[in-house]
């Protein structure tokens, strides 16, 4: 399987691609969606100002481009005169987020000159995440691959995708979807290049035994994390 493109915001399924993981992703461009009351929604305005609308409580959201949002369960997302992209985890329960916009470089080093930005984080280590990567102009990545799919979205700028099969040009509002495994790279030229990017799994995150309420929580000196005789055994069940 190799990288798909598409120019335009579309309803796609993801198991078409013959990825082995219930995943979905649709598009909006001047419409709504409908999202599904199972799972967990990732989604990214590109363009417009859309509503978000959470059916737990009657809420409605007004969104702005380059806002970014994480919705459990049941709602919708679109409008006139807007677009964006959602990914829907339907196994994963997480959390209601908004955030954005997007800021215009990233916080923490990549590869090859690029820096990225966590967007949404996963909440626990193993859960699905939110990204921005930005190219700056000159940038001629290391080929690489990654164990998971990639849905990218580019937001600004320019640049191209090369693989095995060859060189696609990247212009704003165009859907990338890399195949895990996938090898591929990135490159600008004159332009710098900002995506947002959907990763459905992590090998980062708070643990049971390591985050910051545990691990700064201090006994005679002595921190938590260290003291596994207090620390909590049994948790309430929940939908993960």
């Amino acid at each position: 399987m190799t990288l798909q493109i598409y120019q335009n915001l579309i309803h796609g399924k993801l198991a078409k691609f013959n990825e082995q993981v219930p995943d979905c992703f649709m598009g909006w461009n001047g419409d709504s969606i409908q999202l599904p009351d199972t799972g967990t929604h990732f989604g990214f305005v590109y363009s417009g100002h859309p509503i978000l609308q959470r059916w737990t409580g009657l809420q409605d959201y007004k969104l702005h481009p380059g806002m970014y949002f994480s919705l459990s369960g049941a709602g919708a997302v679109g409008g006139e005169n807007s677009s964006g992209f959602v990914v829907t985890c339907p196994t994963f329960k997480g959390v209601f987020m908004i955030g954005g916009e997007i800021e215009s470089i990233g916080r923490l080093s990549y590869i090859d000159g690029g820096t990225d930005n966590v967007l949404i984080p996963p909440i626990m280590s193993g859960d699905p995440c939110l990204n921005a990567l930005y190219f700056p102009p000159g940038v001629d990545q290391t080929i690489h691959t990654h164990p998971s799919y990639r849905l990218i979205i580019v937001v600004e700028g320019s640049g191209e995708c090369e693989t095995p099969d060859g060189i696609t040009p990247l212009q704003p509002g165009m859907i990338i979807f890399i195949p895990a495994n996938n090898l591929h790279k990135f490159r600008t030229q004159a332009d710098n290049l900002t995506v947002v990017c959907f990763h459905p799994d992590s090998d980062t995150g708070f643990t049971h035994t390591n985050h910051p309420m545990l691990k700064r929580t201090m006994v005679a000196g002595i921190s938590a994390a260290n003291l596994p005789e207090i620390q909590t055994k049994s948790l309430i069940n929940r939908e993960r």
